[in-house]
C-alpha cells in the first residue's frame, strides 16, 4: 500500500475516533435499569386476590415513591400458557394493568401492544392469580414503551423536556442504539432509563450500564 493512501487512510480514522469522542462529550450519560415483568393493581384487586382488607408489604424502595412488594401472582394468557411468580409493583394505582416483555407475550399468547405505562385502552387481555382468588382483565397487558426517568434538573442539563423522544447509546461490544425512547420527567424521579429484559439481553446490557443519551 502506497505512503499517501495509509496516511490518508489513519487520517479518516483519526477524525473518526475525535469526532466519536466529541459526541460522547457532548451527550448526556445516563444509567440504565433493566425492567423485569411485573403487576400494577388496584386496592380493589389486591383484596380480590390476597383477600378482604389486604395491604401490599415493601420489599424493596423504588424511584418515585414506588416499591417492590413481597407478593406475586401468576399471570395467564388467553390460551392458558402461565407465567408464575410475577412482582406486584406498590403502592396500588386506579387501574391495574400487567407489563411484560415480548417473549413473554408470545409465551402467554397474547398481542401485548408497546404502550406507555398507564396507556392500556385496546390493550391485550390477560388473567392475573392470587392465593384468595383471580381477576380478569379484558385490557391490561402491554410491552412498556422503552423510556429515561429524570428530575428537572438532569432534564435542563440533558436540554430535553417531558414526553420528548431521544436516542441512547451504548458502547459495548454490541455497540447499540435505542431509538424511540420517552423522556419522563418528574420531581421524584432518579436519572435512569428504563428497558425490559429482551431490549437488554439482546444488546448485552446489565443494570447500571451507562448510555449517552443523543438527539
Amino acid at each position: 500500500m502506497e505512503e499517501k493512501t495509509i496516511e490518508y487512510i489513519t487520517k479518516l480514522v483519526m477524525e473518526a475516533m475525535s469526532s466519536k469522542s466529541k459526541e460522547d462529550e457532548n451527550g448526556y450519560a445516563v444509567p440504565v435499569g433493566v425492567s423485569a415483568r411485573h403487576v400494577h393493581l388496584t386496592q380493589e384487586h389486591v383484596e380480590q386476590l390476597f383477600g378482604k382488607g389486604y395491604q401490599l408489604t415493601k420489599k424493596k424502595e423504588l424511584m418515585g415513591g414506588q416499591f417492590a412488594s413481597n407478593e406475586q401472582v401468576t399471570i395467564v394468557g388467553t390460551k392458558l400458557r402461565a407465567i408464575e411468580n410475577v412482582r406486584i409493583l406498590g403502592p396500588v394505582r386506579r387501574r391495574s394493568q400487567v407489563e411484560v416483555s415480548q417473549t413473554d407475550a408470545v409465551k402467554l399468547g397474547v398481542a401485548a401492544p408497546v404502550r406507555e405505562s398507564g396507556k392500556t385502552k385496546g390493550s391485550a387481555p390477560i388473567a392475573i392469580v392470587g392465593p384468595k382468588g383471580a381477576i380478569y382483565l379484558e385490557e391490561g397487558c402491554i410491552v412498556a414503551k422503552r423510556h429515561i426517568h429524570m428530575n428537572p434538573a438532569d432534564a435542563q442539563k440533558a436540554d430535553v423536556k417531558d414526553g420528548e423522544i431521544v436516542s441512547v447509546r451504548f458502547t459495548n461490544e454490541r455497540g447499540t442504539i435505542f431509538n424511540n425512547v420517552q423522556v419522563r420527567v418528574d420531581d421524584s424521579f432518579t436519572l435512569e432509563m428504563h428497558i425490559d429484559t429482551d431490549e437488554a439481553n439482546a444488546s448485552q446490557i446489565r443494570t447500571g450500564d451507562i448510555g449517552i443519551l443523543i438527539k
